[in-house]
């Protein structure tokens, strides 16, 4: 019999699913919850939402511990790379609330447009002043949204029933299911003069964080209106504050914030600001659904299977020999994605000598490690090949019988913006990750840290201007790989440089200024998507 844990308030029910498959469910009161580190050694799975913080101390007091259930979509309270060094899986419900963050963001923009909020205020004070709220109307307008995924799509649909054009920011969507969806995509730079209503659909990563600048805020269309039902850190609030100071902006919806409860309320507390505190989840619906859908998942976890909607996996699938296999894939693919730097059509993983049983995962994982660079917390080894389809990524998989050199090896071949980057790599005593191939190129390195790759003429000088130029620029080199074609000095060479630190953006100018450098990319293997 299963034991479970929970220990933020769940709906009943969630609570019922478990207790009818015939788990012993305890439910930790508020003064309980203190106690949590003491209680949990003794049970196999914990049900969380966003009060109970899932520390590292935590998980290793869970000694039984298999399963952390995240009632909700973020994951930011648990430390997920402290449950997957322990091999427990972490669920979420990441389509639960797909509608009501929908019609959350419906219910900011109508507020912000009408001035419904203050027209409340003004009329409930006994006012009755009709002519200081003349609102705006969405027919005809342009929504702009950045990050066109299962939330950003179902609010385009609801924006064409108010006659609203669409308009899409997604670099990692393809440009031809944009065009099934009827919606024109976009360079966000470029969408940001143009609409009259930017809304921000994406998750919170390294690549997005900020991705609202102070610079691009200033370059959005005069008297246009910004609604964030996302995440808080994706736009720079300062700049906002500023934007709507000066009357550049009419006005902003806002559920979340970089600092949650926000202690400076300097903008929430704006006349043109509507603010709700995080609540697009919040409907008797939503909740019904995460909880039921956090249940289910958890309970499928503990009897062992891996159709779940997991965050991580501790490869039990495959075995302990299938999970060197798994992560020389999705280091395969994180490397490529880094390198491509845009948009993804298609990718391709070719598999030499692998055996049957880990090809597909090896394949997913190689996806996933594509995939999460650009999108983050949403991505696992369950919805990587959903996601893929629904973004009109082409994903095939080819196996070969010999590899040559390599007993084993993992191709990986991303295709998009109108280019290709192919790397290949093979595992070292079984266990050791190695890159062995880049675009023609045999090299060897291990694909981890801060990764430099520039391609340059096969001519003296060109490894010693470049360290000189790091070296002033106060930035290590922790080791150096080279390759070369063997034909004339014209012909490019390629370095992959492991740096201990990242170049700034005037470092990689400087770089890119030098006549025997072609092109340089800085790949950070460690950040997470």
């Amino acid at each position: 019999m299963h034991r479970i844990l929970v220990s933020d308030p769940l709906q009943p029910i969630g609570l019922d699913m478990l207790r009818e498959s015939g788990a012993e469910v305890r439910i930790l009161s508020d003064d309980e919850r203190p106690k949590l580190t003491e209680l949990l050694p003794e049970y196999d799975a914990l049900v969380v939402r966003s009060m109970t913080k899932v520390t590292r101390e935590v998980l290793a007091a869970g000694k039984r511990l298999r399963v952390v259930g995240r009632a909700g979509i973020g994951v930011d309270n648990i430390d997920v790379q402290a449950a997957t060094e322990r091999g427990v899986l972490v669920v979420n419900a990441p389509t639960a609330n797909l509608v009501s963050a929908t019609e959350h963001t419906f219910a900011l923009l109508l507020a912000v447009a009408r001035g419904i909020p203050s027209a409340d205020g003004s009329i409930k004070a006994g006012e009755w002043d009709r002519k200081r709220f003349v609102g705006h109307e969405l027919q005809g307008k342009t929504l702009g949204i950045i990050g066109f995924g299962r939330i950003g799509q179902r609010v385009a649909d609801r924006a064409r029933a108010f006659e609203m054009e669409v308009v899409a920011s997604d670099p990692f969507l393809d440009p031809a299911v944009a065009a099934r969806l009827d919606v024109e995509l976009l360079d966000l730079d470029e969408m940001l003069p143009r609409a009259d209503v930017i809304t921000l659909h994406t998750p919170l990563s390294d690549a997005t964080r900020g991705i609202l600048s102070a610079a691009r805020i200033r370059a959005m269309k005069e008297g246009a209106i910004l609604v964030n039902c996302a995440r808080g850190g994706l736009l720079d609030e300062a700049a906002l504050l500023e934007a709507l100071e000066s009357g550049q902006l009419t006005g902003a919806g806002l559920d979340v914030f970089s600092e949650e409860p926000p202690t400076d309320l300097a903008l929430v507390r704006h006349s043109k600001v509507v603010a709700t505190p995080h609540i697009g989840a919040q409907t008797k619906e939503a909740q019904k659904r995460i909880a039921v859908e956090t249940c289910r998942m958890v309970l499928a976890a503990l009897d062992g299977s891996l159709a779940v909607t997991a965050v991580n996996l501790p490869f039990t699938s495959t075995g302990t020999r299938g999970e060197p296999y798994l992560h020389l894939g999705a280091l395969l693919g994180r490397l490529a994605s880094g390198l491509s730097g845009g948009s993804v059509d298609g990718l391709r993983v070719d598999l030499w000598g692998i055996e049957e049983a880990f090809q597909a995962p090896v394949a997913v994982a190689a996806l996933k490690g594509v995939l999460d660079r650009f999108l983050g917390e949403g991505i696992n080894y369950v919805n990587a090949e959903k996601i893929a389809r629904d973004r009109g990524i082409e994903v095939v998989r080819s196996t070969h019988t010999s590899a040559g050199d390599y007993p084993h090896l993992v191709g990986v071949t991303l295709r998009g913006g109108g280019r290709e980057v192919s790397v290949q790599g093979a595992l070292f005593g079984e266990s050791d990750p190695r890159v062995v191939g880049f675009e023609g190129f045999r090299l060897e390195f291990r694909p981890e840290g801060k990764l430099l790759v520039l391609r340059n003429l096969d001519v003296p000088g060109v490894v010693g201007k470049i360290g000189t130029l790091l070296g002033e620029a106060s930035v290590n080199i922790g080791d150096i790989h080279l390759a070369r074609t063997g034909g004339t000095p014209e012909e490019h060479a390629l370095a992959v440089l492991r740096l201990d630190e990242e170049p700034s953006e005037a470092t990689m100018t400087a770089l890119l200024d030098l006549p025997e450098v072609a092109w340089a990319q800085v790949v950070d293997m460690e950040a997470s998507g």
